[in-house]
Parts: C-alpha cells; sequence; structure tokens
C-alpha cells in the first residue's frame, strides 16, 4: 500500500480571519453570499455561513435579519478583537501573574515602553483604549 501525503489543512482562524477581514473592509452588514463573494467564491456559500455563525456565537459578529437570512457586522475591529482574545486566554489561567510575567517576559523592548506608558497613563490613548478596559477589580473594594 502506498502512502499518500496528509490533507493540507489551513493553520487555525485563518478561515475566521479572512471573514472578519472581509467584514471590516465593508461599508455595511453583509450577508454569508456577499462575503462569499467578497473571498473571490474560494469557500461554499455553507462554509461562510457556519463561519460566520460560529463567530456569532463567540461574540466577534453581530447579526440581525435580512428576509429569510442574517447579515453580519463586526463588533470590534482587529486591535480590540486581540484585546478580547489576549483577555480571554488570561481569565483561563489559574495562575495569572505567571502567565503575565511570561506575556511580558517575551515582549520586545519597544513593545514593552509602550505597555509601560500605557500602564502609566502617558501613552497614546484610542477611543476603545485602556480606559474603556478596567483592570480586574479596579473600582472595587479590597
Amino acid at each position: 500500500m502506498s502512502e499518500t501525503s496528509p490533507v493540507q489543512r489551513r493553520p487555525s482562524g485563518e478561515l475566521e480571519a479572512s471573514v472578519l477581514a472581509a467584514l471590516w473592509a465593508a461599508e455595511g452588514p453583509l450577508s454569508p453570499a456577499e462575503v462569499q463573494s467578497t473571498l473571490g467564491r474560494r469557500l461554499a456559500r455553507t462554509t461562510v455561513t457556519t463561519i460566520l455563525t460560529r463567530l456569532h456565537h463567540k461574540g466577534a459578529v453581530s447579526r440581525s435579519r435580512a428576509g429569510r437570512g442574517f447579515v453580519y457586522s463586526p463588533i470590534q475591529d482587529s486591535a480590540g478583537l486581540a484585546a478580547r482574545r489576549m483577555r480571554s486566554e488570561l481569565d483561563k489561567q489559574d495562575d495569572r501573574g505567571t502567565a503575565l510575567a511570561r506575556f511580558v517576559s517575551q515582549l520586545t523592548s519597544e513593545d514593552a515602553q509602550l505597555l509601560r506608558s500605557l500602564l502609566e497613563g502617558t501613552g497614546d490613548r484610542t477611543p476603545e483604549g485602556p480606559q474603556a478596559c478596567p483592570r480586574p477589580g479596579a473600582g472595587t473594594a479590597p
């Protein structure tokens, strides 16, 4: 029996990233067929619908009725989504201090300086910057 090469799989999250990129580039909500068209019909419409449904369940996109189906819009921009993912991963850790220490130890010197500036309140802030995402326990009694 001859060996066959394993099926080449896409990297984890590549399809979701492509669909989100199409939604971010759009001027308004898109249907699954419109997302498929934007992606150059590289994916079946049912695949696009599945990805959009998963993104909706993850809270990355909103959807609203349009006729018999739905149209989808991104809830956050790329930076907001990355921040949400980082927070989600941190929330899964039993030892938050170690996880944060390891994350910080892997930052470039430029990123470390930016993080210091943001934590000190002297860095650039965007409308969805640090003030929109309070630290866990901020404003609560010890």
